[in-house]
């Protein structure tokens, strides 16, 4: 590398993009949002650089006596930093175009900052720091935002402090264990800390019941705020959960294929399209990890899959959500059923929210038809609990998940764009929006296509060992692509009136979380409350009886029928006094 080249490729990412959102709020608005795309461009053009030769720990150091890496380049950081700086940039656009405030952007860019500070630690004490600092920041670009999204951000903020915590208990345990916090010390985490970081990850993860966090949170915010969100934490928490189990795991995988059914199930019953693509992201991570647990039982193969949905899932589903955000900019309405036929008056719009649903449903020829792909293939060779057709248990729940996704995104196109009369006539996107949506709807394309998606591959962790083995346009995967897509229309138009039956009677399990908690934790401060003034009144009576007793020691054996007299001399109530006193200081000197 040049010297150039090596001066940039030093500089932690982080701190240019955190200086970044503080010159947003500073500097005019044009100018503040033209630095901010500068500040992320940096960091996917440094992560593509350090691709070339630049792998290594920069930045090792000593913090309060222990090593640590403040800026670790690797094949899966490089991966991160490549798609975290593409997709920001192009959210930063879309900031711009959907005339999101100064305040949000410079939130959004520091919450971008503190993710990128996560995946680039080289040690967990460095990655805890950041880890903190994420949940800090976008706890902020959710109050920001005012009204019904404060409430939703406290309970964000709890879900995520409770995780904070218990990932950093299994951090301390590791260390207790290991001796180091340095990735490069160990094989991923201890093992007497794996379930406090399986629950601590899990929660950013969306693990099923310690989700009810995400579609409550991701609705509420300013549009372009949601864009960010939607793809950030739970993609780091993807990153992180393979730090802590490189090696994967059959609980882990069967978990994933679970989440995709659950978040693709709930995502059917919902009218709020940013609340429907919430469930989603469940779903989709779903994927991801039962890529990475099958790291145990097919290899390297399995976790590149799940690493590419992970890069592909950043893509579109910042797609869907700037194209629904979109709508919702431009009508004002967040019930899908309120619109319709929005296809005629919005057609840029509709063709990119085509391509990210088609993505996101594993069309071919869109980006995540190869790693979906890649993932249940992976699947295909494990054949625990088989049921039919020689499958196991794991390739079904992938399987029903997919079709899951495909009723979900013909439900949310048909309602949007389709379904009634165009009794809404609103403008299409504007221009810096559709510059957002095209970098991530071109990028969705270019790596699905049969001629380009060898490029994705070259991104990818184990290249050598997994671009042999892949063969994405193979006849078993278009007709199983095509199968799934007929399922899914079908099953949509078929269960469209059973599925509005469930919307209106089935919830959540934030529906008794949520009220649950909210009332544990009135009653606990009550409890606590009463309990310590119970205790004062307690205390406060026997201070009172006590001195009544000594003002009126005569009337005390009165009342208990003892006829005597205690009258005593000086002499002796001061040996009485002095013995007393000698006692009370023994007591004390011994103790």
């Amino acid at each position: 590398m040049t010297g150039v080249t090596a001066v940039l490729t030093a500089v932690p990412p982080y701190l240019v993009v955190a200086v970044a959102s503080l010159l947003v709020l500073a500097l005019p608005r044009a100018v503040g949002h033209a630095l901010g795309a500068l500040a992320t461009a940096f960091v996917f053009a440094q992560a593509v650089l350090l691709g070339d030769g630049g792998t290594g720990a920069h930045l090792a150091t000593r913090f309060l006596g222990f090593d640590v890496v403040l800026f670790n380049v690797d094949q899966f950081s490089l991966l991160m930093g490549v798609v975290v700086g593409f997709l920001a940039t192009a959210a930063v656009l879309y900031a711009y175009g959907s005339d999101a405030p100064k305040w949000v952007t410079s939130l959004a860019l520091i919450y971008v900052a503190t993710t990128v500070g996560t995946i680039y630690a080289g040690d967990w004490l460095t990655l805890v720091f950041f880890w903190e600092l994420m949940a800090v920041t976008s706890t902020l670009l959710v109050w920001q935002y005012g009204g019904a999204a404060v409430r939703a951000g406290y309970r964000y903020a709890l879900f995520h402090g409770t995780g904070g915590t218990v990932l950093l208990a299994a951090v301390v345990v590791h260390f207790a264990n290991a001796g180091t916090f340095l990735f490069s010390g160990t094989t991923g985490i201890d093992p007497a800390a794996t379930l406090l970081a399986a629950i601590g990850i899990g929660i950013n993860c969306g693990f099923i019941f310690l989700h009810s966090w995400l579609p409550d949170t991701y609705p509420r915010p300013h549009v372009a705020a949601s864009v960010f969100l939607s793809v950030f934490t739970t993609k780091t928490a993807v990153y992180v959960m393979y730090r802590a189990f490189p090696e994967g795991g059959m609980w882990l995988a069967y978990l994933g294929g679970f989440m995709a059914v659950y978040g693709a199930f709930f995502a059917l019953l919902q009218y709020d399209p940013r609340r429907l693509l919430s469930y989603h992201i469940q779903a989709q991570v779903g994927y991801m990890l039962a890529g990475l647990g099958l790291a145990s039982a097919v290899g390297e193969f399995a976790v590149t899959g799940g690493f590419a949905h992970l890069f592909n899932n950043v893509l579109y589903k910042s797609l869907l959500f700037m194209a629904v955000g979109v709508v919702i900019y431009r009508t004002g309405v967040q019930d899908i059923r309120d619109m319709g036929g929005l296809w005629r008056v919005m057609p840029l719009t509709f063709l990119l929210y085509v391509v990210g649903a088609a993505s996101i449903t594993a069309v071919p020829g869109f980006n995540g038809f190869i790693s979906k792909g890649m993932v249940i293939d992976s699947a295909h060779e494990i054949h625990n609990y088989e049921l039919l057709f020689g499958e196991g248990l794991l390739w079904w729940l992938l399987i029903l998940g997919g079709v899951g996704t495909f009723m979900s995104f013909i439900k949310l196109g048909y309602y949007v764009f389709f379904h009634g009369s165009a009794t809404l006539s609103p403008d299409d996107a504007t221009p810096f929006q559709t510059a957002g949506m095209l970098l991530a709807g071109g990028a969705c394309v270019f790596f699905g296509t049969p001629l380009t998606y060898g490029y994705l591959v070259e991104l990818m962790p184990f290249t050598a060992i997994v671009a042999p083995e892949l063969h994405p346009y193979s006849t078993s995967h278009l007709t199983e692509s095509a199968a799934l897509l007929v399922a899914g229309f079908v099953g949509f138009f078929a269960l469209k009136r059973p599925l509005g039956w469930l919307a209106h009677h089935m919830r959540d399990v934030d529906a008794v979380l949520f009220p649950a908690a909210f009332y544990a934790g009135r009653w606990s401060v009550w409890g606590v409350t009463e309990g310590w003034a119970a205790v004062d009144r307690a205390t406060m009576r026997l201070v009172a009886g006590a001195k009544w007793v000594a003002m009126n020691p005569r009337q005390l054996l009165a009342n208990a029928g003892v006829d005597a007299e205690i009258r005593a001399g000086i002499g002796r109530s001061v040996l009485f006094l002095t013995l007393t006193a000698a006692v009370t200081l023994f007591a004390l000197l011994l103790g």
